[in-house]
């Protein structure tokens, strides 16, 4: 396999782990609040982490690029900060990565959080758990199901991207072309067998990741 084809596998790989990491930090309390609130701000709030599930991801990116651009508020506001802007680096892979793989790491800690119901949180304050110790040491463990899944899915889910990321991040050689730009740069120029290389792995790994998720969930309900 040539050397920018192994970049851009690293690439994939480093970009999809640090997504899943910052979405389970910031998708575990999204994911609390909307399987325990009776806010009437639920269902809209629901429908915008989800709306990535239906939106192409060219419009994601487009207005992503209008935002995060040089003319953009946030552009703007990065520029007076003197931090550049994010657009085709790396950094805006992983905020557009993070958008776009969000539902799929909030919606199985919902579930999980969901399915545990009300009782084991009631018995553990009847002992004097406080609320951070109650989820910690009740919630956490019973729903450890769900972060699996949801690590698991956000990771190959990110892995998968390429719409997105192309917009954001554009065909940077070792900066911003993953693995899904790679495959169409091959197929552009002709590279069939290169292309093959790269298509047939993600292939195989979406295949092994749906296989572990169904066995795991078969097992898990077994229990």
């Amino acid at each position: 396999m040539p050397d920018v084809d192994l970049s851009s596998v690293t690439l994939t790989l480093k970009l999809s782990a640090v997504t899943v990491f910052i979405l389970l930090l910031i998708g575990t309390p999204i994911a609390w609040w909307l399987a325990h609130t009776r806010s009437r701000f639920k269902g809209p709030i629901g429908a915008v982490v989800a709306l990535p599930l239906v939106l192409p991801p060219t419009v994601l990116g487009f207005y992503l690029l209008v935002l995060l651009g040089p003319q953009g508020p946030v552009g703007k506001l990065m520029q007076a900060l003197g931090l550049g802007l994010l657009p085709f680096t790396f950094a805006g892979l992983v905020v557009a990565s993070v958008l776009y793989s969000m539902p799929f790491v909030v919606q199985p800690l919902q579930n999980a959080f969901e399915a545990i119901g009300p009782r084991p949180l009631e018995v553990a304050a009847s002992l004097r758990a406080g609320p951070w110790d109650r989820f910690l040491s009740v919630a956490v463990p019973l729903a450890r199901p769900g972060f699996i899944t949801a690590a698991v899915l956000g990771f190959a889910h990110t892995v998968g991207e390429f719409g997105l990321v192309l917009m954001i991040g554009g065909n940077i050689p070792g900066k911003t072309r993953v693995i899904s730009v790679d495959i169409y740069n091959h197929v552009e120029a002709l590279e069939y067998a290169q292309a093959h290389w790269l298509a047939g792995g993600l292939l195989v790994f979406a295949f092994a990741v749906l296989l572990i998720l169904y066995s795991f969930n078969a097992k898990t309900r077994s229990f």
